[in-house]
């Protein structure tokens, strides 16, 4: 498991969330800690290395 932080696409506050490294590609949705909004979260992983992250919001 790896800590990253990265700002909320709605409310602009850093959040941080534990990403799984053991999955190289990843997409899924988590809302926000702070406003609650969803967030669709993809992180992509190189032995066990955090290559790009991106944290996008999710049009309701």
């Amino acid at each position: 498991m790896l800590e990253h932080f990265f700002t909320c696409p709605y409310c602009w506050e850093t959040i941080s969330m534990l990403l799984d490294t053991s999955v190289s590609n990843q997409t899924y949705v988590e809302d926000c800690e702070v406003c609650c909004n969803p967030i669709q979260i993809t992180p992509v992983f190189e032995e066990a290395e955090l290559i790009n992250f991106e944290a996008i919001s999710i049009d309701q």
